[in-house]
């Protein structure tokens, strides 16, 4: 068989192997993974066969968090059939990584002694009474934020944060945040917070429509009555994170979204999008102009939830905020995803 027929594009090699394009790219400028042959006039990249296997074992390795510098060497001895070399470089970082845990281990348990200590905050109880339709509005601003995780069921739900006549609605996974503010009548009294539960939260957003609603929250007992209609049921149980202190975030720089076409780029996509930053947010790769910053497109496409929405863009570590400039109380913090392997 013709050996040039059976090169991959690096969209092939990116799926086959598991490495991602932007992967590729990554390792190709630093000479650990090379394409056999590169386009003179495009600059595209194609791979021989024979490199699949290596992109194969990369992935793995970058995994289970191996050093760049580590891995070229076992990608060395592999190709060159050392097998002394390899078996001692893998096991200095399985030492490695047992290493960390135990002090990881030891770390934790000093936090949750330190977290034993912390009080209990008080419960009171509270009757709100709120506009259906804007409840049911920041509801549907946060709901898909709300984690699923069973090791982390603090997160299973929407957060209410009720504090004199403000009702805050949080929900977070932790890759990404979404926060709604209403306007309570009713309480006007200290800080009362519970999490209800996501399927709690779907039959209360169920019933509400339209005319007023009545939140009663007791301890970690929930009610609403609206439209001649009760629905009731308890609270997590389990302390949410301190979601304020979160979203503290310098000032960043501010950029529209032309949300039709970033939905139709979106759409569909699958892996690390990367989005480019200049006078506008454009879905690509390019390198020649703007910051680049990865983001996971579905989780992007839950955030734009309106048809005139802000990019408040940090910096490349630091949260992304979709915010709505015809409303300050609804925003959405997205946690950008690495662009170096």
């Amino acid at each position: 068989m013709d050996v040039e027929s059976e090169m991959r594009s690096i969209g092939e090699m990116g799926r086959d192997s598991g490495l991602g394009v932007s992967a590729l790219r990554f390792y190709d400028r630093t000479g650990v993974l090379v394409p056999a042959r590169v386009d003179p006039v495009t600059g595209y990249r194609w791979y021989g066969p024979e490199q699949l296997g290596e992109a194969r074992l990369l992935a793995r390795l970058r995994r289970a968090g191996m050093p760049l510098a580590d891995i070229r060497l076992v990608l060395a001895g592999w190709s060159g059939g050392d097998t002394g070399l390899v078996p001692r470089l893998l096991d200095g970082h399985l030492r490695r990584l047992e290493s960390g845990l135990a002090d990881a281990r030891a770390e934790f348990s000093t936090v949750r002694a330190l977290l034993a200590h912390e009080e209990t905050p008080m419960t009171t109880t509270a009757r709100l009474t709120l506009p259906a339709e804007e409840i049911a509005a920041a509801l549907d601003a946060v709901r898909y934020a709300a984690g699923s995780d069973p090791e982390l069921p603090m997160l299973g739900g929407v957060h209410f944060d009720i504090e004199g006549e403000d009702l805050h609605v949080v929900a977070t996974d932790r890759y990404r945040m979404a926060i709604a503010r209403t306007t309570t009548s009713g309480h006007g009294g200290e800080r009362l917070q519970v999490t209800v539960p996501s399927p709690l939260v779907d039959a209360m957003r169920a019933l509400l429509t339209d005319g007023s609603a009545h939140l009663t929250v007791d301890g970690d007992r929930v009610e609403l009555e609206t439209q001649g209609h009760q629905l009731a049921g308890r609270g997590l149980g389990e302390p949410f994170p301190d979601y304020r202190r979160l979203i503290r975030l310098p000032e960043g720089r501010r950029i529209p979204l032309d949300v039709p076409a970033l939905r139709e780029a979106l759409t569909g996509a699958e892996g690390v999008c990367v989005l480019v930053l200049t006078d506008t947010v454009t879905v690509g790769d390019d390198q020649s102009a703007g910051e680049r910053v990865g983001v996971n497109p579905e989780f992007l496409l839950d955030a734009l939830t309106a048809d005139h929405l802000l990019l408040e863009y940090v910096g490349p570590k630091a949260p992304l905020v979709v915010l709505n400039p015809d409303d300050g109380d609804a925003f959405s913090l997205l946690m950008p995803v690495s662009l170096t392997p």
